[in-house]
């Protein structure tokens, strides 16, 4: 058997143990607007306490701008451009990720109440399910059915800013 010893700043790490893997589903149209103001660097960093990570998609309508798209890479996430109703698409990526073994936790940012089902079956097939939301217009039904809820507050204006 070689020693490996020398060679182990070389072998990549696998993963970190004990360490949960997320499904990160975010409603763009529904949570990405100028009135809510959200930093999705704040809502990614918001995630670390429920664990890392490994699947980042925001769902977008064809009229989004590429200013947008681009920030949305830029913050490491997958944007993904529907010609329709983007809760359809989005709740394809939500069963798939239920049903993918290798992820824990089901976050779904959205303030839609057409979710509901899905934060049921990811509870049924023993995922963690989290919601990240805002107000108004945040459903009560949502909120109470997830394990966890996060409820963003749009960012404060400095006094005097426009």
């Amino acid at each position: 058997m070689r020693n490996l010893e020398k060679f182990k700043e070389y072998i990549p790490r696998m993963g970190e143990p004990n360490v949960k893997s997320v499904a990160l589903l975010i409603d763009g149209p529904n949570m990405l607007r100028k009135e809510f103001d959200f930093d999705l660097e704040v809502v990614q960093e918001l995630l670390t306490d429920y664990g890392k990570i490994r699947v980042g998609k925001v769902f977008l309508n064809q009229y989004a701008s590429d200013k947008l798209i681009e920030a949305i890479v830029n913050q490491g996430l997958s944007p993904i451009i529907v010609a329709g109703d983007i809760d359809v698409q989005m709740a394809v990526e939500a069963f798939e990720a239920i049903h993918n073994p290798n992820i824990d936790v089901v976050a779904l940012m959205t303030r839609n109440t057409d979710f509901l089902p899905l934060i049921n079956i990811a509870k049924e097939n023993g995922k963690e399910t989290l919601v990240i939301g805002a107000e108004p217009g945040f459903s009560i039904a949502l909120k109470n059915s997830a394990d966890s809820t996060i409820v963003l507050k749009k960012q404060r204006q400095p006094h005097g800013a426009v």
